[in-house]
């Protein structure tokens, strides 16, 4: 049997990873700032998380969710505590795109509407709400029979307004920063008043932090630069370093009732020890405090080329846009410099390294850039 092809590789075998580097089947080292896609959170085969999860796999990996795992309850007990949403319910599932469907099953049962608002560039996932990466949005498209979604542009809140106007929205999905979308950082006056706005018209706002959340912007989530908190936030990525885990947080306004959602692998004893794991080793080693430190320092240092057009990004989160495609860069620097980055569209190249990255390391990748550069 073959693969189904849909993805482009590069021709690298990655083996084994430690902290911000991965090595390769010819033993090759990259300095990885890309995290597969921001899921490395805590870096590459951390000793505590290794520990944890095969310490866990010796006992029981998985049992049916009809009976009691007080992992998950442990896992929300830490994740309330160190986002500041104690007083929210947490629902696990496996990934981010089941987290924002489930998110929307919420708002649609909620209010009993079915149109979503969402942004032109953003992305959502393979989901109801996934929005193809265009700078020509389309407005009331369907996507499928379960809802309408219209595409407006960010931070525009007079469409907003209008669309929100006609009666028929249940909820409106916003990420934190926009990753697929080239890290488009959305305004902190628009997500505040898209916060009253929401609210003033009983629609649910669904902050989507599966990217942009976990520490990664200096803050647990980035829309807590903002001050706001929305009615839902899903997460994922770097919520199990790798592991397949995702969650959506659940304001207490939404009352659970037997049957509403479901899942099969979700909140499994093995990804909850994962989760866990990675908030212990977060506090422990103060990552989101080093996400913020680090990261205004690489930014400090970014800016001091002057071939890069504009840098866009909270914390360990970056987009560096470039007046002209980057894959060439990219794959300079991946190729030549051993540097795993990730892109966004055609121009933009996006940094997500572990929260464990140094200002040493950040050094480095500048230095690598430079002389590609030059």
């Amino acid at each position: 049997m073959k693969l189904f092809d849909v993805y482009p590789l590069f021709d690298i075998e990655i083996k084994s990873g430690k902290g911000c580097y991965t090595y390769d089947t010819e033993g090759n080292e990259y300095l990885d700032l890309y995290g597969g896609h921001a899921v490395i959170s805590i870096g590459h085969s951390h000793p505590y998380y290794i520990n944890k999860i095969t310490e866990q796999a010796q006992r029981l990996t998985f049992y049916s969710n009809s009976v009691k795992n007080s992992l998950q309850q442990q896992l929300a007990d830490k994740l309330g505590k160190i986002s500041g949403y104690e007083d929210y319910s947490l629902f696990l599932i496996n990934s981010g795109a089941e987290a924002n469907e489930n998110a929307l099953k919420l708002a649609s049962f909620h209010t009993g509407k079915k149109k979503v608002i969402a942004f032109s560039k953003a992305f959502h996932g393979r989901t109801s709400a996934a929005v193809k990466v265009t700078d020509n949005p389309k407005i009331v498209a369907p996507i499928n029979d379960t809802f309408e979604v219209a595409f407006l542009p960010l931070n525009d809140i007079e469409r907003v307004k209008k669309e929100i106007s006609k009666g028929d929205v249940c909820a409106v999905i916003i990420e934190g920063i926009q990753g697929v979308g080239g890290i488009q950082v959305p305004d902190t006056q628009f997500l505040k008043e898209l916060r009253n706005i929401c609210t003033q018209n009983q629609v649910v706002l669904i902050l989507d932090e599966v990217q942009s959340g976990y520490g990664r912007t200096g803050k647990f989530f980035a829309h807590q630069h903002s001050g706001i908190r929305p009615d839902l936030i899903t997460v994922a990525k770097g919520m199990g370093n790798g592991f397949p885990i995702g969650g959506v947080l659940i304001s207490p306004a939404f009352t659970p009732v037997y049957g509403m959602l479901g899942t099969t692998f979700g909140g499994n004893h093995l990804a909850c020890t994962a989760a866990c794991a990675v908030l212990d080793v977060m506090q422990k080693e103060n990552l989101i405090e080093n996400a913020a430190t680090v990261g205004e320092y690489l930014i400090s240092q970014l800016k001091t080329i002057p071939q890069i057009k504009e840098i866009r990004g909270k914390g360990l989160m970056i987009g560096l846009e470039f007046d002209y495609p980057v894959k060439e860069l990219r794959n300079k620097l991946l190729f030549e410099q051993h540097v795993f980055t990730g892109a966004s569209g055609t121009n933009v190249i996006r940094l997500l390294p572990p929260l464990t990255l140094s200002k040493e390391q950040a050094d480095s990748f500048i230095g690598k850039l430079k002389n590609i550069l030059s």
